[in-house]
């Protein structure tokens, strides 16, 4: 056994018995030190301390090219495979093998961004149909619901999280606490203040129990705070109750609210205030799914785009 593979050993030791990782994720570790040993082979390298920094990018360029044994693998394997070697290099710099940790200046590739995906407005409006019938108190709860998910671009967690008193209908707004306990004001569209009207006169007041959480805005049947995970069963029912085949989740919701307002014309600016994003670049992601769609309508209505 060569030195090298000796503190491979040793790490996967570790990872198994001090830190207790499951046998799928002990399986991952060992296939990435497995290919990133052959690699040290091939090379030339026999002990820890002969490995270069230029080594570990050099071995990151192997996994994206491949060769006739392993596939090229894809930037999020890359970025998987690299990280486990960083944390083998510093298991190595702790444990005294080595006196410098090689692999620290060597950052794993960023994914491509995933652009998101949003529902057509006709899909939005056939799953708030379906979510408001056969006009029960609970169907008059997720009407409310999914209004406000789509009206205000909420996180899932912002909208089972409301308090009465957050919701202004004198200014036709609602207060919403986002990551890090932000806090921003939301205007509230007709649709929205209609339904939750409707909710808070006509259902929540049958909910409420002995027991019940008197502050929050949506209730379960027995008069708690409304869950994250009902709340989202909730939209999936309502979906396939419409028989929209397109994926379905509360943050779906929010991604439709993004590009159908970037569609409209909104300023990304003002989108980035509604939706509570620290950063505009998280925000600018959406106008490529907008671009995306006037290159297809472009592409298919213009008659210089056609071939």
């Amino acid at each position: 056994m060569t030195a090298i593979e000796a503190s491979i050993a040793d790490y996967m030791s570790h990872l198994s018995v001090e830190r207790g990782l499951s046998d799928n994720t002990l399986n991952s570790y060992r296939r990435d030190l497995s290919r990133y040993q052959t690699f040290l082979n091939e090379v030339g390298r026999n002990t820890p301390q002969s490995i270069t920094e230029t080594d570990i990018v050099d071995f990151g360029s192997y996994l994206k090219t491949g060769d006739e044994s392993h596939p090229a693998l894809g930037k999020s394997s890359v970025a998987r495979a690299l990280v486990t070697v960083r944390g083998f290099h510093k298991f190595m710099l702790r444990e005294r093998t080595v006196m410098l940790d090689v692999s620290k200046a060597v950052k794993p590739p960023r994914p491509d961004a995933r652009l998101p995906k949003a529902l057509s407005v006709d899909d939005v409006e056939r799953i708030l149909a379906a979510a408001s019938a056969p006009n029960t108190p609970l169907s008059i709860r997720d009407r409310a619901l999914l209004e406000m998910l789509y009206g205000t671009g909420a996180r899932i967690s912002e909208t089972v999280g409301l308090d009465i008193d957050d919701i202004d209908f004198e200014h036709a707004a609602v207060k919403l606490t986002g990551k890090g306990s932000k806090q921003r004001i939301v205007p509230l569209g007709k649709h929205a203040i209609e339904a939750l009207r409707n909710y808070l006169d006509e259902s929540r007041p049958l909910f409420v129990t002995g027991g019940a959480d008197h502050s929050a805005v949506f209730l379960n049947s027995r008069g708690g705070r409304l869950s994250r995970q009902s709340a989202w069963a909730v939209l999936v029912k309502a979906a396939a109750d419409a028989d929209v085949s397109a994926e379905v989740s509360p943050h779906v919701l929010r991604h439709s609210y993004a590009t159908h307002l970037l569609e409209g014309g909104a300023d990304v600016r003002v989108v980035q205030e509604l939706l509570g994003h620290a950063s505009v670049t998280t925000t600018q992601i959406y106008t490529m799914v907008t671009i995306d769609r006037l290159r297809e309508t472009y592409a298919t209505s213009h008659p210089r785009a056609r071939h």
